[in-house]
């Protein structure tokens, strides 16, 4: 059984000129190129015993592994977008040899012409929508630590009490709702905006704040596929679109994760 496998980051288009980049990828591979039918691959000879299959299902649950792993990854695929229109490959996407990959760039030799073709004079940039109230799953009732009851004082006193704690828990519950669809709309505002200047928008889910790392709702988590020559007017747009009420959260231009990405078995 061979003791090492194929690691696969990016496809372009094989011009046949330019160098390659001297680049190390993950693991502390060197990376090295596999071209077919008239497509280049960058990939890397990786170690069995950290990308077989048992190793990847024990690996993928280790987040420093996975964090080192997705850095190297991202950072090849950066460097080779620098050199010519480049589609992406997923995380660790890994195969038995250079033959195998070979034999998958000829195969889908159409289908990657089409994804560069897409992608050729574009760029991705990503931008997220922070708010810092009308979080739904905010359940606490916001500020409003008073509690009804107690012993002391007759039952009118407590029922007063009471009704003055409900009603400042409905208003607290109103102002919260209140901003949540305002944090919505505002949203929709952005995404629609920047998607007009963009040749194609997606909307991901929003992240976990532990991946995020900001503890305040993400409301909009966008990519944008844009020309290259709009790019200095999409950034212009992000700027004028941001308000005391929100946080706007701009990155790129990145190689098109978002667009090219290539499924690959």
């Amino acid at each position: 059984m061979a003791e090492s496998a194929t690691y696969l980051y990016a496809i372009t288009r094989d011009t046949g000129g330019g160098t390659t980049p001297e680049l190390t990828g993950v693991a502390g591979t060197d990376v090295r190129v596999v071209t077919q039918a008239g497509l280049r691959a960058y990939v890397s000879t990786v170690p069995l015993e950290q990308f077989d299959e048992d190793a990847l299902r024990r690996n993928l649950e280790d987040l420093a592994w996975l964090e080192v792993t997705a850095r190297a990854h991202h950072e090849v695929v950066e460097a080779v977008a620098r050199t010519a229109p480049t589609a992406p490959v997923r995380l660790v996407t890994v195969y038995r040899g250079d033959d195998h990959v070979r034999h998958m760039l000829g195969e889908r030799a159409g289908e990657f012409e089409g994804v560069l073709d897409g992608i050729t004079g574009r760029a991705e940039w990503g931008v997220k929508l922070y708010a810092a109230s009308g979080r739904p799953d905010d359940q606490n009732g916001g500020n409003d630590t008073d509690q009804p009851g107690g012993t002391a004082g007759a039952g009118t006193e407590r029922r007063g009490a009471g009704t003055a704690y409900l009603q400042r828990r409905r208003s607290s519950l109103r102002g919260r709702e209140d901003a949540r669809r305002r944090a919505l709309a505002r949203a929709e505002q952005i995404d629609a905006t920047l998607g007009g200047i963009a040749v194609a928008s997606r909307r991901h889910p929003p992240q976990d704040p532990q991946l995020s790392g900001r503890s305040e709702w993400m409301v909009l988590n966008g990519a944008y596929l844009v020309d290259e020559d709009r790019g200095e007017e999409f950034a212009a747009a992000v700027e004028s679109l941001r308000t005391p009420d929100v946080d706007l959260h701009v990155t790129g231009p990145w190689a098109p994760y978002s667009f090219a990405i290539l499924e690959t078995p």
